[in-house]
């Protein structure tokens, strides 16, 4: 009997990936290790990067007679190729000639018609395999048999069957389908050729009367599916110039992460709503038949890249950030819908008439909104209007554009909408012109204006995936990048890295666990970094965010005064420091009683007001006083909710639209207002933040003609996430000297909390459990929800080491929770830990602000101590 031939792979190369000789040689080692894993090569080449586009402007050019130079370049491309790989170029030429040939009688009848469009096209592809089967059959040739080539070229058109759909002519040649069943045919007819390797193409096929079409912009990944399909292929690997899938598109988010292994579903959504590495056609032939697909990269061979399967992870989680630039909707109003048997059908059936794919829909009573991609659709403005115009007689019709669609991808999104409340937050100041939950429950996409998509991509990936790092995630684009570990943008290792022995120590003594520890050489260096801003007159430390007496002690000996909440706190600051003059407090409460300002005012500290009601209700308390005022600029920042100081949802300051009344009153009672303050949000690491507050409050000051210094709040963010960058001050400063300039009457004032502590404090505690249900591990610590509440609160990001092992490899993904009876209690959940075991001291980093000041005795447990490092 027969050996059973060898199991096919097929290998896809991109455009990139055949344009040099260096290329082609990795695609030949690729090609000889397939070989040694008793696997049979099939390569699908797409054209040499740019000869598409040079194609296709010569097809435009050819209704002129200017065509001749554009295919004079495509020339010259492929015979500097020929010489590089030390191919003869001879074996393009005929392909060559035959492109010439169509396009000056298209030059004659001024008309490119869809079967020429497709034969000039499918040249590109042609062209690289001549030269590329070639240049393969030469240097494989120890892998072949004598007498045989090692490499033979097959023309992809004699192997992929069209299926006539009934499409316009204009759709079948540029965009033909092809059956994604096996070819028991096709499967003899190759395993008959003698050469152990073949090489072919992607992007083309015949039809059955022999007509060459085209499989659409980016088809050889759809052909290599095909081929893989049909001859029941081991597995298919698409190599590329990026290495995988990532978390989102490299090219725009450096931090994106690599995605080791997705299955068929995700990757399919993931190409979809944008990912431009793979096409979203080329899934469903490979997942008909549970090929396993592989995405490689040829400038990286060694990256594991990304598996494509019938794999997961389990559990909900979102995967991926993808956007779709150049996208219209299309707003579709009327009250004849509603119960109206059929409406929709009319409607869908005007885009099915202009031949229109729809991607996303969003209906309700009286409006029916989808968005099209008229790149995919080959629609020009033109078009559109048309499609418009048809429209309109059925409702009113409005094209609204150019949009985006960003997309969170991934699995069980709707179990974990709760979670993502901090992430999406990011649209609040965004108009979100549509909405889409996909029924799969893989992706939740919004589209919005095209100018804000790659900004808020970005800011959703800050937040989701920075340091995610498991099975699941892999290395960075900018790690692969760049051949090294990256190093977080913070430019510095953390004081808890070089201190780590005192910290254990402490750790160890008795009562050690849980416990707060700062460092007070950190919150010096912050003091004096926001004491050398040229621009800023005064700062004010917000002592709600850690009033331990130890640090409040070096924020005075630093030269800075205190901003105080409650008349606990302006205590707090007389018992540490005795001899503070007033004019070194700021009293700005919120919803406090009447008696709390009165004392403010005996003791003579700036008290500052973010209501009417203690001017209109209690004038006399105020007559004759200098006040501030803190106001409303109209919207919040930061990183949730809970945070955001602005706007109508916020408690905070008087808005815009009282500010004619509260004038009145002021001149009424002879109130000065000598201050204008605002504070918008907290954890901003954006430095354009403060000057938009700073020309809010200039805008104001006519109002009120004695006011002689802006108080532009606090909120000054610390990067918590190991791929964040930190607050630029010195951009900071720059954008607060031109306030200054132009108002040079004007003191500014700033009153951070986090920026002087966050960093300075971190919090230990101790393993006392590990637990695992399913693919699911937990880590218990001996600190919870009641010493950290940040988490549980507003969904914090804190970076969790195990100091005891901080050397040793991360090899385990687990959650790390606390002692307290309730579900929130999770002080981080996805962690990558090393191999964790009872009595490890874990440290959880940047917890100096709004930790221990936070904490509570809740269940009756004592919250963590603290300690100070001089």
């Amino acid at each position: 009997m027969p050996p059973s031939p060898a199991p096919w792979v097929v290998l896809k190369f991109g455009g990139t990936s055949v344009a040099s000789a260096a290329r082609w040689s990795t695609i030949a080692e690729v090609a000889r290790a397939r070989l040694a894993e008793g696997l049979r090569p099939l390569i699908v080449c797409s054209a040499v990067s740019g000869v598409t586009d040079l194609l296709g402007k010569a097809l435009h050019a050819a209704l002129v007679g200017e065509h001749d130079a554009l295919l004079d370049r495509v020339d010259a491309l492929h015979a500097g190729l020929a010489a590089e790989l030390a191919v003869d170029a001879a074996l393009t030429r005929p392909i060559l000639d035959e492109v010439r040939r169509i396009l000056l009688g298209a030059s004659l009848t001024h008309e490119v018609t869809p079967r020429q469009h497709a034969r000039v096209m499918a040249a590109g592809e042609l062209m690289s395999t001549r030269l590329g089967a070639a240049f393969l059959a030469r240097v494989l040739a120890d892998v072949a048999p004598a007498g045989i080539d090692a490499a033979a070229f097959v023309d992809a058109r004699d192997c992929l069957r069209v299926v006539d759909r009934g499409e316009p002519e204009a759709v079948r040649f540029v965009s033909a389908t092809c059956s994604p069943e096996a070819d028991e045919a096709l499967q003899g007819a190759l395993a008959a050729l003698a050469a152990p390797v073949l090489v072919t193409q992607g992007f083309i096929a015949k039809t059955a009367h022999g007509d060459t079409v085209l499989l659409g912009r980016g088809g050889s990944d759809t052909s290599a599916s095909l081929f893989a399909a049909a001859l029941q292929a081991a597995r298919c690997e698409i190599w590329t110039d990026v290495p995988g899938m990532f978390s989102a598109n490299p090219r725009d988010v450096p931090q994106a992460r690599l995605l080791r292994r997705l299955d068929y579903d995700e990757a399919q959504e993931i190409a979809s709503t944008g990912a431009k590495v793979l096409h979203p056609r080329c899934i469903d032939p490979v997942r008909r038949h549970g090929i396993p697909l592989w995405i490689k990269s040829t400038p990286q061979p060694d990256v594991p890249g990304t598996l494509v399967g019938d794999t997961t992870d389990g559990g909900p989680r979102v995967k991926a950030i993808s956007a779709r630039s150049g996208q219209v909707l299309v707003s579709m109003d009327t009250l004849r819908m509603w119960q109206q048997v059929g409406f929709l059908a009319d409607i869908f059936g005007v885009f099915k008439d202009r031949g229109v794919s729809v991607d996303l829909v969003s209906t309700s009573e009286s409006n029916v909104t989808v968005s099209i991609d008229p790149a995919a659709n080959a629609l020009g403005p033109a078009a559109i209007d048309a499609l418009v115009a048809d429209l309109g007689r059925l409702c009113g019709a409005r094209a609204i554009g150019p949009c985006a669609s960003v997309s969170l991808v991934g699995r069980g999104i709707r179990t974990l909408l709760h979670r993502l409340g901090p992430a999406l937050a990011v649209f609040e100041a965004e108009q979100i012109h549509l909405v889409s939950q996909a029924a799969s429950d893989l992706n939740l996409t919004f589209v919005v204006d095209e100018d804000q998509a790659l900004r808020l991509v970005r800011e959703l990936h800050a937040l989701l995936f920075a340091g995610e790092a498991d099975a699941t995630f892999g290395p960075s684009w900018r790690e692969l990048r760049d051949g090294i570990q990256a190093v977080p943008p913070t430019a510095r290792t953390p004081w808890w890295v070089t201190r780590r022995a005192a910290l254990l120590a402490l750790a160890e003594e008795s009562g050690g666990s849980p416990r707060y520890v700062y460092d007070g050489a950190t919150v010096d260096a912050s003091a004096a970094a926001l004491r050398g801003l040229r621009s800023v007159d005064r700062v004010f430390y917000a002592l709600k965010a850690n009033s331990n007496p130890d640090i409040l002690r070096r924020i005075h000996a630093a030269g800075l005064g205190f901003e105080c909440v409650s008349p606990g706190e302006m205590a707090r600051v007389r018992e540490v420091v005795p001899d503070i003059a007033a004019d070194n407090i700021l009293f700005t409460p919120n919803f406090a009683p009447r008696a709390e300002y009165e004392a403010a005012l005996a003791a003579g500290v700036h008290v500052t007001l973010d209501n009417v009601h203690p001017l209109s209700e209690w004038p006399a308390l105020f007559a004759g006083r200098e006040v501030m005022l803190r106001l409303d600029p109209g919207a919040g920042r930061g990183h949730h909710d809970h945070v955001r100081t602005g706007g109508e949802r916020s408690k905070f300051g008087i808005a815009a639209g009282e500010l004619d009344r509260v004038a009145a009153l002021c001149r009424r009672h002879d109130v000065r207002v000598t201050g204008l303050h605002a504070h918008v949000g907290s954890g901003i690491l954006d430095a354009q933040s403060w000057s938009d507050v700073a020309l809010f409050l200039t805008g104001v000051t006519e109002r009120f003609p004695e006011v002689r210094h802006l108080d532009l709040g606090g909120g000054l963010g610390v990067p918590e996430k190991p791929d964040q960058a930190p607050l630029d001050l010195a951009a900071l400063d720059a954008a607060l000297a031109r306030v200054r300039e132009a108002h040079p009457r004007l003191e500014i004032w700033l009153e951070p909390g986090r920026y002087l502590v966050a960093e300075a404090g971190v919090l230990l505690c101790r393993v006392t459990q590990l637990k695992r249900k399913g693919d699911v591990r937990f880590v218990g610590v001996d600190a919870g929800m009641n010493s950290l509440l940040r988490p549980a609160l507003y969904g914090a990001w804190h970076e969790i080491v195990n100091l005891t092992r901080l050397d040793a490899p991360l090899t385990q993904v687990a959650h790390v929770v606390g002692p307290i009876c309730e579900s929130g209690d999770t002080l981080g959940y996805a962690r990558r830990l090393p191999e964790t075991e009872e009595g490890d001291v874990l440290l959880v980093a940047t917890a100096g602000a709004y930790g221990r000041a936070m904490s509570s005795t809740y269940n009756l447990r004592q919250p963590a101590e603290e300690h100070v490092l001089d």
